[in-house]
């Protein structure tokens, strides 16, 4: 049966898990559809999500749309759990954007389009609340060719909007479809265009036909001489151009009112790739005996079930004491019972058993193959980003990037045994989301849990409480600062001392530059000469990173270029845990004669406001340390964007209600660490 791995991505508010909803109801996955403001939502299941009427987690599940099987992750719109959107889109192959038709191109939306972007993934549009006051079809095509750099090619059309949309034009099969209100959309009536529709339907077929036209000679000779274009031609060209990423297919409806979601069904299953349709992910194979990153051979992996099996590990639920793998499958046929290896961290695994997901519900398959989405018990080292394969084809996948905390809270227990009970739920919160981070401070005895804003550790916290029973003292909100150096600087380290029985030795010089901001950290290695054993060049790399981990002011070292210029043994002695102290103590001390530089988190703000508020807001930014960078008209609205470091946008939500009486919205998005 054909498949399609597909996500709902958008701004908060904009309908995705509304939309979601209609789609599993039309599919007959369900048989009763819940609503977001009920708290009622099949794919908003966590209490967290019901209670705030927002998407948290990133919910999969399965349904059928005629002869296809669609495997669908709905991912939240918040700018703190951009994680959850970027897990997602690391293991689709097409995406479905929606967009408010009042609202248009918000923040949010182009983060998460931007981000679709970088996994190359072919992209549907829905522009959905057409009945909404405001609405404007052609004002959203608009603001997605010049917010999104793309090209809008609309397949189906508003029939009317605001308080007289009705239903939807197919430009394709040149129908009008009405969805029956009684039965909550199910039936759809289809009719031929009327001579009112053909003219509203005019300028809008000749854009799908222009841009088929660029696509196809023969669909250009037929325009070019009056020709009609058949329908299945049209398609066919359609889908070849959205796969290439020339042209996003627009749709157009109110998901809320229950129309417009079949025609989406029917684009997803008609435009979006199957697993076989896209480019086959790479992989490297590691040489046997040699760690992972030297001589190693990178090859692309077929999406076939006869391949040895190669899948991804893009996520991590944990159920009571045990955990809940979702993989996606890019090769191969998995089986329960069968043996594993976790190729990321070298460990044995058994498959448990396999599971389809159905958002909080399961059902138990026996296997599944390449291109499948699943969730899999048993595996007990897996973590997010993990490969796991065949024993005798080991696999590496790319890993998904990691994110930057931003904010941390000091938590303190009340007894010994809630800091038990503390620590339990913390280390299952950090297994399901690799964007927490926590430290113990030896001397407080207080746990610094970090995250990517406040709503982030605040949703946690709430879990603590409703899941685990745990209340712990919350501390005021700080920022997680970084720290790099402002001049160049040279300097040795020697590590000589017995340890136990056994002498150990290790000598290194080392470099340090400064790189410019954002640029990450660069180690790099000088003519060290001949016979210098991997091991030991692994481990003065390991204590590059150790000094890396915690530089002279206590953070972690950002944006600083290593060199390692000379390593030196003494009378024949060389040992690794010798040259991994040594090369600690050099960089350390390297850094130190560079000289430090505090760095905090800087945020990327855009806040949306009534024309009259704007004054306010821009006074606001600037007490809190902001620095505007762009004001402009929004389609009514006044678009303003900044940078201000994090350490003033504490409470920041709660000011800005204040000083718009309550009329503007905004997003915050990590930019970069920076001085202060």
């Amino acid at each position: 049966m054909p498949r399609r791995n597909i996500g709902i991505i958008a701004h908060i508010d904009a309908g995705k898990t509304t939309l979601s909803e209609r789609m599993l109801f039309y599919t007959e996955s369900i048989h009763r559809m819940g609503e977001v403001h009920e708290g009622a939502a099949t794919m908003d299941f966590l209490p967290e999500e019901q209670d705030r009427g927002i998407t948290i987690a990133s919910a999969c599940t399965t349904c059928t749309w005629g002869d296809t099987t669609i495997n669908l992750i709905d991912t939240p719109g918040h700018v703190d759990f951009t994680m959850e959107v970027e897990r997602a889109l690391r293991v689709l192959d097409g995406a479905v954007g929606v967009f408010c038709a009042v609202a248009g191109v918000e923040p949010q939306s182009e983060t998460v389009w931007r981000q679709s972007e970088k996994f190359a993934v072919p992209k549907l549009v829905f522009i959905n609340k057409m009945d909404r006051p405001g609405a404007s079809f052609a004002s959203v095509l608009a603001a997605l060719a010049d917010r999104l750099h793309v090209r809008p090619v609309p397949v189906v059309i508003p029939l009317g909007a605001e308080e007289n949309f009705a239903g939807v034009l197919d430009l394709l099969s040149r129908e009008k479809l009405f969805f029956d209100q009684a039965d909550q959309g199910r039936t759809v009536t289809r009719s031929p265009f009327g001579p009112e529709e053909e003219a509203l339907a005019a300028p809008w077929l000749d854009t799908l036909l222009e841009a088929a036209a660029d696509e196809d000679d023969l669909i250009m000779e037929a325009v070019l001489s009056g020709e009609s274009v058949p329908p299945e031609a049209l398609r066919a060209t359609v889908r070849k151009a959205t796969l290439a990423r020339r042209i996003v297919p627009v749709f157009a409806g109110s998901a809320l009112r229950n129309i417009g979601v079949q025609p989406l069904l029917d684009g997803i299953r008609d435009f979006l790739p199957a697993p076989e349709d896209v480019a086959a992910p790479l992989a490297i194979l590691p040489a046997k005996g040699n760690p992972v990153g030297q001589e190693q051979e990178t090859i692309a992996v077929p999406c076939t079930p006869e391949a040895p099996l190669c899948a991804l590990v893009f996520k991590v639920i944990m159920e009571g004491g045990r955990s809940l793998s979702l993989l996606r499958l890019y090769a191969g046929t998995l089986r329960e019972g069968m043996a594993l290896v976790n190729v990321s961290r070298g460990k044995l695994e058994k498959c448990g058993r396999v599971f389809r997901l159905l958002a909080h519900q399961r059902e138990h398959i026996a296997s599944a193959s390449a291109g499948d989405i699943v969730a899999v018990q048993g595996l007990r080292s897996a973590r997010t980003g993990d490969s796991i394969t065949s024993p005798e084809y080991p696999l590496l996948l790319e890993n998904i990037d990691a994110y930057t905390p931003v904010i941390s809270l000091a938590l303190e227990v009340k007894n010994t045994e809630e800091g038990k009970k503390l620590d339990d739920a913390l280390e299952r919160a950090l297994l399901e989301d690799p964007t927490l981070r926590l430290e113990l401070d030896d001397v407080s005895g207080q746990r610094l849990l970090s995250g990517m804003g406040e709503l982030h550790l605040e949703v946690l916290l709430d879990r603590l409480r409703r899941e685990y029973g745990v209340s712990p003292r919350v501390g005021n909100p700080r920022v997680v600062h970084r720290e790099s150096i402002r001049g160049e600087a040279e300097e040795t380290g020697e590590f000589d001392r017995e340890l136990g029985d056994q002498r150990h030795y290790g000598f290194v010089s080392v470099q340090v530059a400064p790189r410019e901001r954002g640029e990450g950290n660069r180690i790099s290695f000088a003519d060290l000469g001949e016979g210098w054993q991997p091991l030991l060049m692994e481990a003065v790399r390991q204590g590059l990173d150790d000094a890396l981990n915690c530089g002279p002011l206590g953070y972690a070292v950002e944006d600083v270029a290593v060199t390692l210029l000379r390593l030196e043994r003494k009378e024949g002695l060389a040992t690794a845990p010798g040259f991994r102290m040594a090369a600690a103590m050099a960089l350390k001390q390297a850094l130190q004669a560079a000289g430090g530089i505090l760095l905090e988190p800087v945020m990327d703000v855009d806040i949306s406001v009534p024309e009259p508020q704007v004054g306010a807001v821009v006074s606001l930014l600037g007490s809190r340390g902001g620095k505007v960078e762009e004001i402009r008209d929004e389609g009514g609205q006044t678009l303003i964007r900044a940078g201000a470091p994090m350490r003033g946008l504490f409470g920041f939500a709660t000011a800005l209600r204040s000083a718009t009486q309550g009329r503007a919205g905004f997003q915050l998005r990590f930019a970069r660490f920076d001085r202060s």
